[in-house]
């Protein structure tokens, strides 16, 4: 027998812990006083504030997946016979620069000119879309859709 092999009748009588609940003694880990210290402490995190301020998309439920395009601007056949002369190029940088639709986000939406009215003057319409009536009355004109 060898002194590293000797052991004791009675076992050691250790010094009772600290800091309930775990084995690391005193302040079990939590290493401070307050709040930080005491049980179910949770710290609000700083992050949340700046989380809580940023704009949410409301609305979107079940149109989660439908694209955020912009909608047409309307335009009625009766405002560009009014705004137009002969032989012009309706276009919507035009129609912007007449003041008849508005940029959104800095974009010119998609124009869309419907049939309310009627034309009497030949126009050319380029980059905005049309109704078929309104197709057929500009062509009835002797305007051009490009």
């Amino acid at each position: 027998m060898q002194i590293h092999e000797l052991k004791s009748n009675t076992p050691r009588i250790k010094p009772q812990k600290v800091g309930r609940g775990g084995k690391r003694g005193k302040t079990s880990g939590r290493g401070t006083k307050g709040q930080k210290a005491r049980s179910g402490h949770r710290m609000y995190p700083e992050i949340r504030d700046m989380i809580k301020k940023i704009p949410k998309l409301r609305g979107r439920g079940k149109n989660i997946n439908k694209a955020f395009a912009l909608s047409n601007a309307t335009v009625s056949l009766l405002v560009v016979e009014n705004n137009y002369t002969a032989e012009e190029r309706v276009t919507p940088q035009s129609l912007f620069d007449k003041g008849l639709i508005k940029k959104i986000s800095g974009k010119f939406p998609p124009v869309k000119i419907l049939a309310k009215g009627e034309i009497t003057k030949k126009i050319t319409v380029k980059n905005c879309l049309v109704s078929a009536t309104v197709k057929a009355a500009i062509e009835k004109a002797g305007g051009t859709i490009m």
